[in-house]
């Protein structure tokens, strides 16, 4: 018989309880602070603004402020979210053993679909979703290893990650010269390794007592956030906010690369997702990640003696290491990255 904690990726639709291997220890239990207030406060950007310096502040604010912000008119066609946000839950639909085999076509191991993380067996608990991941590689070389099936995943997701990555080059454009750097200045090595990332949070019987991920900052550059419900919650003055969704528009949030080349100027948030009983969710996340030679440190342009380096200089790849490493646990993470400690 298969085991319970399995039922939650082949047939989530019929589990009546939480199995324990997905029940957080009590102390990290969401409890009451499943159904907390929607933040109003995270700012919305209109990325077609008239004026451009001043769309520059409100993104460079709303980072400093909350870490996140939503973007509108964002140049990604309503046609071509909901194709994407219909692909995505099209797959999670399929039998467990299709998803199992359309996602082990990449002779590199990089296209993987899982349980709760890419280490769910070494996890002592289990988070409460499924998650397809690859590259956000659009070229024919790449594109033969992605899903065949839904029949349309290929078509719509090759356009959608040509789409987020000129969406990216323009946020990315933005915060440069909102950190008085060059608008260039995150091309090119910085941005070489961008990822993709399609979440299924079942329906859960009981939201209380799990989690569909763990509170937590990215390890990206940036992440661009496509969510179709609410469960996304940031954490800010002692009390989690719900991240409102709103209908076309991309949740933008940065993650500790940023945080270490802007000399933390720009500050990652921690966030979490909680489950619900009510709806599943589905979330597309696109993660700009630079490549794993590319040299991580503060830039030159923002140290003087007044402002010193805060942060060691790295390798991404030796980075991610020290991610993982401290199951990027903020608090052990930042004590590796830091040059005072």
């Amino acid at each position: 018989m298969e085991p319970v904690d399995q039922k939650l990726v082949s047939s989530w639709y019929d589990v009546q309880s939480v199995p324990q291997t997905f029940v957080q220890p009590p102390e990290k239990w969401p409890g009451k602070d499943i159904d907390v207030p929607l933040c109003k406060n995270i700012p919305v950007v209109d990325l077609r603004g008239p004026d451009w310096s001043r769309t520059i502040e409100q993104i460079s604010e709303a980072i400093q402020e909350f870490g996140f912000f939503q973007v509108i008119n964002h140049g990604v066609s309503k046609k071509m979210i909901d194709d994407t946000m219909n692909v995505s839950k099209d797959f999670h639909a399929m039998p467990r053993k299709d998803k199992e085999t359309e996602s082990s076509k990449d002779p590199s191991g990089r296209c993987k679909f899982y349980t709760s993380s890419e280490n769910y067996a070494n996890e002592e608990v289990h988070y409460w979703r499924d998650a397809l991941v690859h590259p956000a590689d659009s070229s024919e070389n790449y594109m033969q290893y992605l899903p065949e099936k839904p029949t349309r995943y290929r078509q719509v997701v090759k356009v959608f990650m040509e789409e987020l990555r000129k969406l990216g080059s323009v946020i990315l454009e933005m915060l440069a010269e909102g950190l008085g750097l060059n608008k260039d200045f995150f091309n090119g090595g910085l941005t070489e390794n961008p990822t993709l990332m399609f979440n299924h949070y079942p329906l859960c019987p009981d939201p209380s007592l799990t989690l569909g991920l763990k509170p937590h900052r990215d390890a990206s550059l940036v992440t661009i956030l496509l969510q179709d419900s609410e469960g996304l919650q940031v954490f800010k003055d002692g009390n989690w906010f719900g991240v409102e969704p709103i209908s076309d528009a991309f949740v933008v949030n940065i993650g500790y690369a940023m945080q270490m080349i802007s000399n933390s100027k720009f500050k990652g948030a921690e966030h979490r997702v909680v489950t619900n009983s009510r709806d599943a969710r589905t979330t597309v996340a696109y993660f700009v990640y630079p490549s794993n030679e590319t040299i991580i440190e503060p830039a030159k342009a923002l140290c003087n003696p007044v402002n010193p380096p805060l942060y060691k200089s790295m390798t991404f790849a030796e980075f991610i290491g020290h991610f993982y490493s401290t199951a990027a646990d903020a608090e052990e993470l930042l004590k590796v990255l830091s040059l005072t400690e």
